[in-house]
């Protein structure tokens, strides 16, 4: 599995999360189950999410429909050099389904709802591009390869109550339900988020891993509505949307970039598979596949159920030469992105700075351009503008802004005597 998914590591940045136990007495933070995400979303699109590991989605379809995960690709334009890249870069291969029925293969998730406690992450290797927590992580939540894998061990969360996606890279739990973590991010699954430009996230392209997984509910109703996760053995120093981040191992400079998509070309005859794979490939050619890591060539990723029969096969019969590359533009470096203006936080304050021991205090922010806001310790991501903490300890709150040109943040304390 490890080849598959993340090859090259010393090749890129990583993100690391840090989440905060609800009950941590060396914060001095509480805070309630679910309280993340602000006003929670028993009136929002994913709270038709069921929960558990494996769950149905229910028909939502993460991010808007703008998102180039779910936009209709069906016409887009092919590379003048795609049967070059085809033939130098992906090679003579068929595809290859890297999912099926083991538990140890594929890459799982598991949905939680308003009642699963925030938790404690600590960061690793990469905490200078980490979205600080604290996270609704379980501590049975599946790892990528099993609890004892020496692989990429990536975790999934998604929030049913906030609408919110938690991905975590080379994870672990400890004994007290708190996580190690070399790598995460946070993902609005009602916005149109991306990470800042030269990012990354858990995935080595900075997207987020999810949205691209072959899922067993969709394929059992029939319908997939969103772009697929690949891997290549070689990738170059650039990214192009929806990529934001490079993982370059190689120098070729024709060598594909991060986030370049395959289209199934509409030609390629699917009639002669079965129903369910006929919808895998449908949405290949309707939404195509996104590079996402240096792996094996043409390894598309998935979710592995008990579910699936055999008829994943048929997959492997689907050769290179029934893609087509789309037109890559615009190519970004590391020196060459687009750049703007940060978020701008203009107050973060707190409605009382000195409280009791597990006083209640809410604190109050108004934020603008932002994609996302986070607040740590306590809350974790947030959508409104106050959320109610109880600090046992004198405690310093951050509040993070972050959009595609970067991160702002501002801080207040709360003393308890």
């Amino acid at each position: 599995m490890f080849p598959d998914h993340f090859s090259c590591k010393p090749c890129r940045l990583w993100l690391v999360f840090t989440i905060l136990v609800v009950l941590l007495a060396g914060c001095g933070v509480t805070s309630s189950p679910g309280s993340g995400g602000g006003s929670g979303g028993g009136n929002l699109a994913c709270s038709v999410m069921s929960t558990g590991q494996r769950a149905s989605l229910g028909g939502f379809v993460p991010f808007t429909s703008s998102s180039l995960w779910n936009t209709d690709i069906s016409s887009a334009p092919v590379d003048p050099n795609s049967a070059t890249i085809m033939s130098n870069w992906v090679g003579a291969v068929n595809m290859h389904p890297d999912w099926g029925t083991d538990p140890t293969y594929g890459i799982p998730y598991v949905v939680v709802d308003g009642n699963q406690a925030m938790v404690n992450v600590n960061l690793g290797a990469y905490g200078d591009e980490s979205d600080p927590g604290p996270m609704p992580v379980p501590a049975n939540a599946p790892v990528e390869g099993g609890s004892s894998s020496t692989g990429d061990r990536h975790v999934l969360v998604l929030d049913n109550n906030n609408c919110f996606l938690y991905e975590m890279y080379n994870a672990s739990v400890n004994s007290d339900g708190s996580w190690n973590a070399d790598s995460t991010a946070v993902w609005d699954l009602l916005g149109n988020e991306q990470r800042p430009y030269t990012w990354t996230s858990a995935d080595a392209a900075g997207l987020p891993i999810f949205p691209g997984l072959v899922r067993y509910d969709e394929v059992a109703a029939g319908k997939i509505q969103h772009a697929f996760r690949f891997t290549l053995p070689h990738t170059r120093a650039a990214f192009t949307p929806p990529a934001s981040h490079l993982a370059a191992n190689s120098s070729d400079p024709t060598a594909p970039p991060m986030g370049m998509r395959l289209r199934l070309k509409s030609s390629y005859d699917i009639s002669g598979f079965s129903s369910n794979v006929q919808t895998i490939l449908t949405a290949m050619k309707k939404y195509g596949l996104i590079l996402a890591d240096n792996g094996s060539a043409l390894y598309v990723t998935g979710v592995s159920d008990s579910r699936w029969s055999t008829e994943l096969d048929q997959l492997k019969t689907v050769p290179s030469s029934a893609f087509e590359v789309l037109q890559i533009s615009p190519v970004y470096t590391n020196s060459s992105y687009p750049t703007g203006s940060a978020p701008t936080i203009s107050s973060f304050t707190a409605s009382a700075t000195h409280v009791s021991s597990g006083g209640s205090v809410t604190l109050s922010w108004s934020a603008s351009n932002a994609m996302y806001k986070i607040v740590s310790p306590g809350a974790g991501a947030v959508r409104d503008t106050k959320v109610t903490v109880k600090p046992t300890a004198t405690t310093t709150y951050t509040l993070y802004a972050t959009n595609q040109y970067g991160r702002t943040s501002a801080t207040v304390t709360v003393n308890v005597p």
